[in-house]
C-alpha cells in the first residue's frame, strides 16, 4: 500500500443502506478536491455502492478492493466486506439491512484498531434494527468504548461550539441515578484533555449545566446540584481546572453564554443536543472523544423519509470528514510536542 504522508486514510462505515448514508458519502466525494485531503475506504460491497451511485445519479468512479492493502491513493475505494447481494428498499426499516450496517461498522472498527485506516467516519444507523445476539449496543459510541482504549464521551462540534454529555443514551427518568462525583470528574477530565490535545486549547474553560430547572434553585427544585454537581466541580476547580457551573440550562444558549467557554457539558442527551442542533443543524459533527482512535459522524440519522429522493444534505458528513482529518493532525502535533519538551517551550515562547 502506497500512502502519501499528507494523505490520511479515512475508513467509512456505510450505515443503513436504506437510509441516506450512501448518498451523503458519495456526494461528499463527488467533489474531487476531497481526494487531495484524504483517501476514503468505504466498508461495504462495491456492486451495491455502484448500484446506489447509479440510482442517485452521482457521477463518480469507485475502486473495488478485497484487501485494505489494495487501496489506491486518490480514488474512492470500496472494500468488499461481503460478497452476496442485499435486497434494498430505500426508505424502509429492515432488520436484514441493519445487520449489514453492523458488518460494515465492525469491519471498519477492526481496521481502525489495527492501524489500517487513520480515522473512522460512520454513516447513520438505525439503533433498532442493528440489535442481534452478536451486537447488543445502543449505538456506535458504546461499541467503540468497548473495543478501543480510553473512556468514550459524546462531543458535538460545530466551529467553536462544543457540547459534551455526562450521560448520553440514558432514559430521562434514570439520568439522576447515573450522576455521581466519579462520573462527573471522569467526563470533565476527558473533555479537558480532548480540548488540549485535539483542539489545541492550552487552558480550556468548561461550563457545566445543571440537571434541574433553574439549576435546582439552591435545593428548592431538586438536590442533585447541591449534593453532587457543585461539590464535584469545586474539587476540580480547586485542582486548577477552569470548570464553572452548574448553570441553569434554559437560558444558557439563548443568552449566548456558551460563547464564553471552550466546551459546554450537559447532564443528559436532549439538554445538550436540542440547543446544539438548533444552532448548527446540517453542519454539526458528533465526535467520540476520549478514545485512542478518532471517530466522527454526521449529526443526523438515517432520514428514511427522504432516502432515494436525491435531496439529502451532505454538509454534516463532509464536516465530519474534515474534523476527523483536523483532529488527526492536531493529535499528532500534540504527541510530538509532549515527546520533546524543548519544542513545547519554544511554542510557548
Amino acid at each position: 500500500m502506497v500512502k502519501k504522508a499528507e494523505n490520511i486514510i479515512v475508513g467509512i462505515s456505510i450505515g443503513d443502506l436504506n437510509g441516506i448514508g450512501s448518498e451523503v458519502i458519495l456526494k461528499t466525494f463527488e467533489d474531487t478536491r476531497m481526494l487531495e485531503l484524504c483517501t476514503p475506504v468505504i466498508f461495504a460491497n462495491a456492486k451495491i455502492v455502484s448500484f446506489l451511485r447509479k440510482e442517485l445519479n452521482i457521477d463518480i468512479a469507485i475502486h473495488g478492493i478485497d484487501k485494505i492493502e489494495q487501496l489506491v491513493v486518490g480514488k474512492i475505494n470500496v472494500l468488499n466486506v461481503w460478497r452476496e447481494g442485499v435486497n434494498l428498499e430505500l426508505g424502509k426499516n429492515d432488520d436484514v439491512v441493519g445487520s449489514y450496517a453492523i458488518k460494515s461498522f465492525v469491519a471498519a472498527t477492526k481496521a481502525l484498531k489495527e492501524g489500517l485506516v487513520d480515522v473512522l467516519v460512520t454513516a447513520p444507523i438505525n439503533k433498532y434494527n442493528i440489535q442481534s445476539e452478536d451486537f447488543k449496543f445502543p449505538g456506535h459510541t458504546d461499541y467503540l468504548d468497548k473495543e478501543l482504549e480510553g473512556n468514550a464521551l459524546m462531543l458535538m462540534v460545530h466551529d467553536d461550539l462544543r457540547v459534551g454529555l455526562l450521560t448520553d443514551h440514558v432514559p430521562v427518568n434514570e439520568v439522576a441515578k447515573h450522576l455521581n462525583e466519579k462520573l462527573i470528574t471522569s467526563k470533565i477530565k476527558t473533555i479537558i484533555q480532548t480540548l488540549i490535545q485535539d483542539f489545541e486549547i492550552e487552558k480550556p474553560k468548561v461550563a457545566v449545566l445543571g440537571l434541574n430547572p433553574h439549576s435546582g434553585d439552591n435545593g428548592v427544585i431538586g438536590q442533585e446540584e447541591e449534593k453532587i454537581i457543585k461539590p464535584a466541580l469545586k474539587k476540580l476547580f480547586d485542582a486548577g481546572n477552569m470548570v464553572f457551573g452548574p448553570f441553569p440550562a434554559d437560558g444558557f444558549f439563548g443568552s449566548a453564554q456558551y460563547e464564553k467557554y471552550d466546551a459546554v457539558i450537559a447532564t443528559y442527551h436532549d439538554q445538550g443536543l436540542i440547543p446544539f442542533k438548533t444552532l448548527s443543524f446540517g453542519n454539526g459533527v458528533n465526535y467520540t472523544a476520549g478514545l485512542n482512535k478518532i471517530r466522527t459522524s454526521p449529526d443526523h440519522g438515517t432520514a428514511y423519509e427522504i432516502a432515494g429522493k436525491k435531496v439529502a444534505n451532505h454538509e454534516s458528513f463532509k464536516e465530519a470528514v474534515y474534523l476527523a482529518i483536523d483532529i488527526y493532525n492536531k493529535r499528532n502535533d500534540y504527541q510530538e510536542l509532549i515527546k520533546n519538551p524543548l519544542k513545547t517551550k519554544e511554542k510557548q515562547l
